[in-house]
């Protein structure tokens, strides 16, 4: 008898809009095990699930679903940890509608599988049922990797390598482990206990974590190659662009590097119990129209803002953040001002930021993208009041790594060259992978290239005499 199709995805439980713009708590609740195990029984269990193929790090996705419909949770688990070291981070960020999500067969005719969903439910079942378990790890091969980094790409290459008998070292500038999942991400929608707890999993397996350790200055990459074998640089892009118009140098205008780093890794939303003020402006407008400027707009409104828009330059349609972070700013009330050009910041005599003039903007023809291309409306120009402005248009990699490593070949914007397929750099034992790679981009996207850099290192490593 075939199987009747359930075309309804089930509903994520969150907190209401004016609940959670007063806290920084984690908005989306989490499937309980009875809405786990309706939303699991929807999938259904192609012979040739073209869903693993959508997935950067190629999770048996029907496997584990299959795990929660039997309540085999334990093994579903294991299932995504064989290729996956960050479930409870990927379950709640990764774009999964663009990718594995966007290919399920159920999406033809209704909605597809709540992947994301279902594999952080597996993730937070396994660390409240406190039964995290280690894998086998092959016998120690006796060479070393050090690992530049301790964001996605870093600890994923850590962890593919420490399995393998590899003896790992990773070195972090921050002073805590995770990159963007601690210092960019924000707390309502990634809990800092999530990170620290899938880090600490990566240390169980062996792995070495040195903080506060800046690469290039503390010790350059040539010299950690006369310690280890070989080396992964998965530094990030740290470096924020800005829009370069007059103006931004007033006080009271961010990069949202700076905004979110003040608020997420130094605790800024929690002064004065800790030592890190940050301005809690009236009137916010956000620059941008990704993941980070919806970020941005939502750290400010729940840090008392009256009012907060985004200053978008194109339409609603042309929006690169996930439709659900659109759609939470929306609930939560943040104005977004479409086909609007940022022209100038204003200030008071003091230098402190007081308002923005802005230009109408209309839709022509596509450009290189495939967006329509943003055309000026001749004399659109008004005014707006704002006190605080934060730049979320992109960022690039800081130059320190390229400048320090001779030989080292850098892309147009800064970024470190790598094989797209194997991670290799223009250096021999130097992968690289991730953000500092192909610019700021998702955290699944970077641990797919730190897997494929992995794979590499241990044929290269395999195979020298």
């Amino acid at each position: 008898m075939a199987k009747r199709i359930d075309n309804q995805r089930r509903a994520m439980p969150k907190q209401e809009p004016f609940e959670r713009v007063r806290n920084f708590d984690e908005v989306a609740l989490g499937y309980t095990e009875k809405l786990a195990q309706e939303e699991a029984s929807r999938c259904l269990g192609c012979k040739k699930p073209v869903c693993i193929d959508g997935c950067p790090v190629a999770i048996d996705i029907p496997g584990f679903i299959k795990c929660i419909v039997e309540g085999d949770f334990a093994t579903g688990v294991k299932k995504i940890k064989e290729t996956n070291a960050l479930p409870a981070v990927c379950g709640r960020v990764c774009p999964q509608e663009d990718q594995c999500e966007k290919v399920c067969v159920l999406g033809k005719k209704g909605e597809p599988v709540a992947i994301g969903r279902l594999e952080r439910f597996l993730a937070d079942w396994e660390a409240a049922s406190g039964e995290t378990e280690t894998p086998a790890i092959a016998r120690a091969t006796g060479k070393r990797i050090a690992i530049v980094g301790a964001g996605p790409a870093g600890i994923t290459v850590a962890n593919d390598l420490a399995l393998l008998g590899y003896e790992m070292v990773i070195y972090e500038a921050l002073h805590d482990a995770g990159g963007v999942l601690t210092y960019g991400i924000p707390e309502f929608r990634l809990p800092k206990s999530i990170v620290r707890r899938e880090v600490e999993y990566v240390k169980s397996l062996g792995v070495k974590l040195h903080t506060d350790y800046i690469v290039g200055k503390t010790k350059t990459v040539d010299k950690m190659l006369q310690e280890f074998d070989a080396v992964f640089i998965g530094a990030g892009a740290g470096l924020p662009w800005f829009m370069e118009i007059p103006g931004e140098n007033l006080n009271g205008v961010y990069s949202a590097n700076e905004y979110l780093t003040r608020c997420n890794l130094m605790k800024g939303f929690r002064f004065p119990e800790y030592d890190t003020p940050i301005k809690r402006p009236s009137r916010v407008a956000v620059f941008g129209g990704g993941n980070v400027a919806m970020d941005s707009a939502r750290t400010a409104l729940r840090l008392g803002a009256d009012e907060v828009h985004i200053v978008y330059r194109r339409s609603r349609e042309e929006l690169p953040a996930r439709l659900e972070e659109v759609e939470n700013a929306e609930e939560e009330g943040v104005i977004f001002d479409f086909l609007t050009l940022p022209l100038r910041l204003i200030g008071n005599e003091h230098g402190w930021l007081t308002e923005m003039e802005c230009l109408k903007m209309e839709l022509g023809e596509p450009d290189d993208s495939g967006r329509r291309r943003p055309v000026p409306i001749e004399g659109s120009e008004f005014k707006m009041q704002v006190d605080a402005a934060v730049c979320s248009i992109g960022n690039s990699p800081n130059p320190l790594i390229p400048m320090t490593t001779p030989g080292m070949e850098v892309g147009r914007r800064g970024n470190i060259v790598a094989d797209e397929a194997t991670g290799r750099t223009s250096r021999d034992a130097i992968w690289a992978g991730g953000d500092v790679v192909t610019g700021a981009a998702t955290v699944i996207s970077a641990m797919g290239a730190a897997r494929n850099a992995a794979k590499d290192i241990h044929e290269y490593l395999t195979n020298k005499t």
